[in-house]
């Protein structure tokens, strides 16, 4: 049987929204503080699927310095219209407190919703446009009279109010990139609260209104309803979530919600969705929110459904009947002897990546130069990739001469700047050691750091293996045959949504890379001559 086997877009890729043009299939998901804005993944057969792009990458769309943790870019919607590509998305730059235990006192946000377009998925996307600010999660509807709408959720910011209060509609100019008329509140959402993430699709003559509740956890679901008028008022599906995992905190998907459709050629829908897979026994998910896919199905009522009817995700769905479509495997063997960065890293909140790193100051290398540290909102140097497995060994080969112990410079297990496990050498007098940071919202101090080795002279490899909860580092000499395996054996489930400081926002997934701090101010660099990632 040919099957599909979920997550699709496995480690860090939440919020997905899914297009079909032509015979082509793109996924566009959320990438919160990471630079560039936004990832695209291509598909011809819904089961094989490659990162394309990130559009989001210059100054004049997207700058997150300063933007706090899980906060940047939010819940993208990618649409097609007039030959060309729409992206819309929000770039928060404030979060406040948590509401998930209840509103208490204003809840101030800012969310400020941008539009940019290309004729090309993977070409030189337009300078972004601002719309509007009043809630997260925007979305384009292209009606067949040739109009186009914006959606978004309402942000209610006052004392005592719920603070998700409904989906706004207002009529968007393609031409002038603009809104025009007056926004509409088309649907306040149903008991389950946290209405976010909208889509709307016309079918028989009924607009088809798609959005996220419950929450972005173990309670998510993804909702429907309907109306013959754009502008409501709108039924709720007599079922109710058309997709949800809630009561499931253990298996192979959980945190179902957050989803959008798409058709195929023959009319069939697939549902693309967000959600989770927590460490055996522990009801933590290290590898972040990722994105799965299933078929469903149009009943005789008008109503869409899951296929057996029971709004159950489905681990390994059957493909649908398309031509196998598999990508050539990338051949990079982890050496840094190139012009640009690989596809898979990524950095933080700046679009200014020269003053982070190179690839041509030391050829053959990736230099970092020492920025602020590793908690910073502002400028870090850390460049890292997903975590797309439960079982996984990463190693570099650093080369740095720390002069003073403001410096430091190794490799890292990074979810955000309240959670993350640091190897890293710095100096102590003459002396090189090696050092572990932890930052933890389970520790009494935030972050804690210990000398763990001296080291000789000379590139050191550090390598970080995980298996399911368990995270053990260890170092060499470059050219010794024999691995100094630490002692600690660290718990790697701390770099989770699940556990958190209160009132903090956790949207992302866990990374791993490599990092150089310079707390004197310097820039002292640090140059990595290769970094290997192997998932099992």
């Amino acid at each position: 049987m040919n099957i599909i086997s979920n997550p699709i877009l496995p480690g860090f890729n939440p919020d997905p929204s899914i297009l079909r043009v032509g015979d082509d299939f793109y996924i566009a998901t959320s990438t919160f503080e990471w630079y560039p804005g936004v990832q695209i993944h291509h598909s011809r057969d819904l089961k094989h699927w490659r990162l394309v792009a990130r559009p989001l990458a210059r100054t004049t769309q997207l700058d997150m310095r300063g933007a706090p943790d899980s906060c940047g870019v939010w819940a993208p919607d990618l649409s097609y219209a007039d030959g060309r590509f729409w992206l819309i998305f929000t770039d928060v730059k404030r979060y406040g407190v948590t509401t998930v235990n209840g509103a208490k006192g204003a809840s101030l946000r800012d969310f400020p919703n941008y539009v940019v377009h290309c004729d090309q998925i993977d070409g030189n996307w337009s300078e972004a446009v601002h719309l509007n600010s009043s809630g997260f999660d925007p979305a384009l509807f292209h009606d067949d009279d040739g109009r186009s709408w914006m959606l978004n959720m309402l942000w209610d910011h006052r004392p005592g109010r719920g603070r998700f209060a409904g989906i706004q509609i207002q009529q968007f100019d393609r031409t002038a990139q603009a809104l025009v008329g007056e926004p509409h509140l088309i649907f306040k959402g149903t008991d389950l609260g946290f209405t976010e993430g909208p889509h709307i699709y016309k079918r028989d003559g009924w607009y088809h209104l798609l959005v996220a509740e419950g929450g972005t956890g173990w309670d998510h679901a993804v909702v429907m309803a309907r109306s013959r008028d754009l502008l409501g008022p709108y039924d709720v599906h007599p079922d109710g979530p058309v997709l949800t995992a809630a009561g499931r905190r253990e298996g192979p998907i959980t945190r179902a919600g957050h989803g959008d459709l798409v058709e195929l050629k023959d009319g069939s829908p697939w549902l693309a969705y967000l959600c989770g897979r927590p460490v055996p026994g522990k009801e933590r998910c290290i590898l972040g929110r990722e994105t799965a896919i299933q078929p469903m199905r149009w009943h005789d009522d008008g109503w869409l459904r899951t296929l057996d009817g029971d709004a159950r995700p489905v681990e390994t769905p059957q493909a649908p009947d398309l031509p196998s479509m598999p990508w050539p495997q990338d051949d990079w063997d982890g050496r840094f002897d190139r012009d640009l960065l690989p596809l898979e890293f990524q950095w933080l909140r700046t679009p200014l990546q020269e003053r982070l790193f190179s690839l041509s100051e030391r050829p053959g290398f990736l230099r970092l130069y020492g920025r602020e540290t590793v908690g910073s909102h502002f400028e870090q140097a850390l460049v890292a990739r997903r975590l797309e497995h439960r079982r996984f060994t990463a190693t570099t080969c650093v080369d740095f001469s720390p002069r003073c112990f403001q410096q430091a410079a190794g490799l890292i297990l990074y979810y955000n700047s309240t959670k993350y496990y640091y190897l890293n050498i710095s100096v102590e007098g003459e002396a090189r050691e090696l050092q572990l940071m932890i930052a933890s919202p389970l520790l009494a101090e935030g972050v804690t750091m210990e000398t763990v080795d001296r080291l000789p002279d000379g590139p050191i490899e550090l390598r970080a293996d995980v298996d399911g909860d368990a995270l053990i580092f260890s170092w060499r000499a470059e050219g010794d045959a024999n691995w100094h395996i630490l002692p600690q054996r660290l718990d790697a489930t701390i770099l989770s949504d699940e556990v958190t400081c209160p009132g903090l926002p956790n949207f992302t997934g866990t990374f791993v890379g490599m990092a150089c701090q310079d707390l004197s101010g310097t820039a002292m660099p640090a140059d990595f001559s290769w970094f290997i990632y192997e998932g099992e």
